[in-house]
C-alpha cells in the first residue's frame, strides 16, 4: 500500500497526459477580418454597411455563436407529425441553439430586409453579411436565404406581396405556427422538385384544382426535397388547366386552422444537419396562384437566380472558414522542427487555398454587385447577373469540395477529428453544387442563356475588356473563350463554363487584387504553371505577398 502511494504522488515524470503543440482554441476570432471582403463591400457600393458588417464578424467568431453552431448540429431537428389526441400538427422542433442563429441572421437583416432598403449596394451589405455570418454554420442560412429569394417572385401577384412582403422584409424573428398576418415576421421556402422528376421540374405531377373563389385551388401530390418546413409560407409548383403554375401555399390559413401539410419524413442527409428538409404532402391543400397559369418556371425563376447567388456565397464562406481554421492551426502547430507556417510545403498550399478563396470571394461580391443594380433598372447589369450567376454557380460551388478537404488535410488527424468542426464543413461542401441545380443543369443554363439571350454574351464580354492590356495572360484566355463559345455544345458544357469562371476571376483579380495575387493566379489558373492538386504553386508565386493579404497575424 505504501508503495502505490509513493508512486501516485511521484513527479510529474510519469505524467502521461500533457498537452503541448496543439494550437489553443480559435474563437473568439473576427470573421470579418477579410480583405477581399471588405474591399470588395466598398467597391460594390455598400461602404455604408462597413460598421454592421464588423460587427457581425466578431459575434460570428464569438465562442457563444461557435457553440450555437455546434449544438445546432449535434440536436437536429425531430419531427412531430401527430399531438398526444391524434391530430396532425406536422411539426419540426429545433434545438434553441437553431433559435438564437436565426434570431441573430434575421435581425442582421440576411433574410428579406434588402428589398425594403431604398440604399443602393442593400442586397451587396446582405451578402458580405452572410459572408461573415456563415462562420458560424450553414443548415441556418436556407430558409433566411428562401425568405430573400421568395420576393421579387411573390410581385409577380401584387395583392399577395401587398399582404406579406412586409412581413417577409422584416428584422424579427417570429417562430411558431400561427396566421401569417398575426405575427412579427414571416419565413418562406420553397417546394418545387418531386421523386419523378427532379430538376425536371415541367415533369410534376401535383395537381392544382381552382375553386370558386378567384385566384384560389386545392393542390394534391408530393413533394420530394422541401427544405426548412417550418416556414410560415411556401411557393409550390403544380399543374394546373393551363400548365405548370405557381402557388403560395400557408402552412396556417387566414381562419387560423391549419392548412394540409403533411410531413412524412425528415431526410436524413449528409450534412446540413441542423436543417429540417423534408417530404410533404398535399391533399386538398388551399393554395393561391402567383403570376399566370402555365407561367410556373418563368415566375418561380427569379427565386431561383436568387438561391443561386446564395449557394455561391455559401461555397466561398466555406472556403474562408476552413482557411482560416487552417491557417490558425499552421500558426500554431510545429513539425520538424519549424512552425507548419514555416514550412515551404505547407505554406504553398496554405497560398493556393487562398488565391482560391479570393477569387470566389470576389466574384461572389461581384455578382451581389450585379444583382443590387439589375433590380434598381440596370439592364447591363441583369445581362451580366444572368450569365454570371449561372457560371459562379457552377465553379465556385465545384470548388469548394476539394478545397474543403485541402483545408482539412491542413489539420491532420485533428482534421479528421468531428470536434475540430472540419467534417461538418466537409459534410456541407457538396450541397451547395447539388442545391438550386446540378453542376449540368447550370452548365446547361449558361448554353441556355448563349443561345436565347445574346445580350449575355456581350455584358459578359464588356465586363472582361475592363481588364484589356493589363495581363497578356488574361487577354489570351478571353480571346481562346471567345472562339470557344462558336463551339459550344452540350459535350463540352462543363469545360466551357470552367473556362468562363476562371476568365471572369482572373479578370476581377487583374484589377482589383494585390499584383502577387493576381500573378499567381494568371500564371496557375489560366498560364497552366500548375498542378491539379492544391499547393503546386510555381516558385515564382510571392508566397509572402499571398499569405501575407489571406492570414494576418491575429
Amino acid at each position: 500500500m505504501a508503495t502505490t502511494v509513493a508512486h501516485a504522488q511521484s513527479p510529474s515524470r510519469y505524467t502521461t497526459h500533457d498537452v503541448t503543440n496543439q494550437p489553443p482554441p480559435l474563437a473568439p476570432y473576427d470573421a470579418s477580418e477579410d480583405a477581399a471582403l471588405m474591399e470588395g463591400l466598398r467597391r460594390e457600393g455598400a461602404e455604408w454597411a462597413e460598421k454592421d458588417i464588423r460587427r457581425l464578424g466578431l459575434q460570428a467568431g464569438s465562442i457563444e455563436a461557435q457553440e450555437w453552431a455546434e449544438q445546432a448540429n449535434r440536436f437536429e431537428p425531430e419531427l412531430r407529425t401527430h399531438d398526444r389526441y391524434g391530430n396532425r400538427v406536422d411539426e419540426a422542433d429545433f434545438h434553441p441553439s437553431w433559435h438564437h442563429l436565426m434570431r441573430t441572421a434575421v435581425g442582421a437583416g440576411l433574410a428579406g430586409a434588402p428589398w425594403a432598403d431604398d440604399r443602393p449596394g442593400a442586397h451587396v451589405a446582405r451578402i458580405a453579411g452572410g459572408l461573415v455570418w456563415g462562420h458560424t454554420e450553414a443548415g441556418h442560412t436556407c430558409p433566411t436565404s428562401m425568405t430573400y429569394a421568395v420576393v421579387p417572385a411573390l410581385r409577380r401577384q401584387p395583392e399577395l406581396a401587398a399582404v406579406y412582403e412586409p412581413l417577409l422584409t422584416g428584422r424579427e424573428y417570429d417562430p411558431g405556427l400561427r396566421v401569417p398576418t398575426e405575427k412579427r415576421g414571416l419565413l418562406a421556402g420553397m417546394g418545387m422538385t418531386e421523386k419523378q422528376g427532379g430538376s425536371d421540374v415541367r415533369a410534376n405531377s401535383t395537381t392544382a384544382t381552382p375553386g370558386a373563389e378567384p385566384g384560389v385551388y386545392t393542390l394534391r401530390g408530393h413533394k420530394w426535397f422541401t427544405s426548412a418546413p417550418m416556414c410560415d409560407l411556401f411557393l409550390v409548383l403544380a399543374q394546373a388547366p393551363d400548365g405548370l403554375t405557381c402557388f403560395l401555399v400557408p402552412r396556417v390559413l387566414p381562419d387560423g386552422s391549419r392548412n394540409t401539410f403533411r410531413i412524412q419524413r425528415l431526410k436524413d442527409k449528409l450534412g446540413n444537419r441542423s436543417n429540417a428538409s423534408s417530404e410533404p404532402e398535399f391533399d386538398g391543400t388551399v393554395a393561391w396562384r402567383v403570376g399566370p397559369e402555365g407561367q410556373g418556371v418563368k415566375t418561380i425563376i427569379e427565386m431561383v437566380n436568387c438561391t443561386r447567388l446564395d449557394c455561391v456565397m455559401g461555397s466561398a464562406t466555406l472556403m474562408r472558414r476552413t482557411l482560416v481554421e487552417a491557417g490558425h492551426h499552421a500558426r500554431h502547430r510545429s513539425a520538424f522542427g519549424a512552425r507548419l507556417l514555416d514550412q515551404p510545403l505547407m505554406r504553398n498550399v496554405l497560398a493556393d487555398l487562398a488565391l482560391e478563396s479570393e477569387a470566389a470571394t470576389t466574384l461572389t461580391l461581384r455578382l451581389a454587385g450585379a444583382a443590387d443594380r439589375a433590380v434598381r433598372g440596370d439592364d447591363g447589369e441583369r445581362m451580366f447577373r444572368r450569365i454570371a450567376t449561372a457560371v459562379g454557380k457552377y465553379w465556385v460551388t465545384k470548388r469548394g469540395p476539394a478545397f474543403t478537404a485541402e483545408a482539412l488535410e491542413c489539420l491532420g488527424g485533428n482534421g479528421y477529428v468531428e470536434d475540430s468542426g472540419m467534417p461538418r464543413h466537409y459534410r456541407e461542401a457538396p450541397l451547395l453544387s447539388i442545391w438550386e441545380g446540378s453542376g449540368n443543369v447550370n452548365a446547361l443554363d449558361v448554353l441556355r442563356a448563349l443561345t436565347r439571350e445574346p445580350g449575355t454574351v456581350d455584358a459578359l464580354f464588356a465586363e472582361l475588356a475592363l481588364a484589356h492590356g493589363a495581363d497578356t495572360r488574361l487577354d489570351a484566355a478571353v480571346a481562346r473563350l471567345r472562339d470557344g463559345l462558336r463551339e459550344a455544345d452540350q459535350t463540352g458544357a462543363r469545360r466551357l463554363v470552367e473556362r468562363m469562371a476562371l476568365t471572369l476571376q482572373a479578370s476581377l483579380l487583374v484589377r482589383h487584387a494585390p499584383p502577387a495575387v493576381a500573378d499567381a493566379f494568371c500564371a496557375t489558373r489560366l498560364g497552366g504553371d500548375w498542378g491539379h492538386a492544391f499547393g503546386t504553386l510555381p516558385g515564382s508565386a510571392d508566397l509572402d505577398g499571398i499569405l501575407g493579404r489571406a492570414l494576418p497575424v491575429g
